[in-house]
């Protein structure tokens, strides 16, 4: 405990350099934490993916429609048990800023086939009764202050023109894993009222068991093959795979803007650990004098180093899981809500610590080797 409070004396000694150094790290382990979630979301959109669930697609591309018709004879297909569609809105609430997925979709078979999404039967009836009701997440709830009652305004894009909608159910998700941000309204609605009669964006499609996955997949595009609207049909980790594809080589990308900011920083930090120990230069010639040994010395060195990056990961950690957990950030109806993990937390102050421990080696080391004589004679 003696030896700590040393350590924290030497921080202090120079306090805006350290400020400054711990700051350095909080906004490099702020950037991380964000970074990782990124990535964390991508890969839960994919673990709660159904295995019985598939997606059934324009061949040419999801921007192109499907008919309504298809939707009888995938009906039909053996291992098929139930069939429900919609379409992506793209609608803008208020600002562009307030980006949030919005989807069409049929009222009477869609939640049944999506049971982890969770709405009370009585806002689903509701929901069924009121031709331009919708439904949505506890998500946009939080962020937006709406509550079941409320009339929503929502500016077209795809399908231009103002589209008045009345929220008559709130949902949550069966696992924190499922997005709670997202919006859902009658397909009818959409229909009425736009160029999309008689057709449909996708088809989402439920097997009877996984096993029977690739047989009726098989069997729904062979259906439609030399059609007007050939298909695509995919499971449901598979489109979602897709989607985070068209985004390229991401992973990749985050891997490498996550590295360069994490090495900036340790060279900052390296640099500050080398100033402080020329400044003391003869103050370790003095401690050896007194009788502290090396091995001690050089661990003053790296437990002030460890310190100051340690306190920057804690609070640039911290700072990501308040900010994120607090402002209900959304990537769509594709990925899981913006979630700060507690392992992405961990793993950054690991980190952190580590970038101190890297960081005051060099100084550790030379200040080991360093000789009295030489050290007294040292002139700064």
């Amino acid at each position: 405990m003696k030896y700590f409070r040393l350590i924290l004396i030497n921080a202090r000694r120079s306090r805006r350099r350290t400020i400054l150094t711990i700051l350095g790290v909080a906004v490099a382990l702020f950037l991380f934490c964000t970074l990782r979630t990124v990535m964390t979301s991508f890969r839960t959109a994919l673990d709660v993916t159904d295995e019985t669930r598939l997606v059934v697609r324009n061949a040419t591309s999801i921007i192109f429609p499907l008919p309504y018709a298809y939707k009888d004879k995938i009906a039909t297909i053996p291992g098929v048990v139930d069939v429900t569609w919609g379409n992506w809105f793209g609608g803008i609430y208020i600002d562009e800023r307030n980006f949030f997925a919005q989807f069409a979709v049929d009222a009477d078979t869609y939640f049944r086939i999506y049971p982890e999404i969770i709405l009370d039967s009585e806002s689903l009836e509701s929901f069924r009764k009121e031709r331009n009701a919708c439904v949505v997440g506890t998500g946009l709830v939080r962020r937006f202050g709406w509550k079941v009652g409320d009339r929503i305004a929502l500016k077209g894009t795809i399908f231009p023109g103002q589209w008045e909608f009345v929220i008559r159910g709130i949902y949550d998700g069966r696992t924190p894993d499922i997005d709670k941000n997202t919006f859902f309204f009658h397909y009818d609605y959409l229909e009425e009222n736009s160029w999309m009669e008689g057709s449909v964006g996708f088809y989402v499609v439920k097997v009877e068991n996984h096993t029977l996955a690739s047989p009726v997949i098989s069997a729904i595009d062979s259906r439609f093959t030399n059609s007007m609207a050939e298909t695509t049909t995919e499971t449901e980790e598979a489109f979602q795979l897709g989607f985070i594809r068209m985004l390229g080589n991401i992973e990749l990308m985050i891997d490498a803007i996550g590295g360069a900011v994490i090495f900036t920083i340790l060279l900052v930090t390296m640099n500050t650990m080398m100033m402080a120990g020329r400044e003391r230069i003869k103050e370790i010639a003095v401690m050896k004098t007194l009788g502290f040994t090396d091995g001690l010395v050089s661990a003053l060195i790296l437990g002030e180093a460890a310190i100051i990056a340690l306190v920057g990961g804690i609070i640039g950690c911290g700072l990501a899981r308040i900010i994120y957990d607090l402002s209900g950030i959304t990537l769509g109806g594709f990925v899981p809500s913006f979630v700060v993990r507690g392992w992405t937390i961990a793993i950054g102050i690991g980190i952190s610590l580590l970038l101190g421990v890297i960081s005051g080696l060099v100084p550790a080391i030379l200040a080991r080797r360093l000789r009295i004589t030489e050290a007294l004679r040292y002139v700064g």
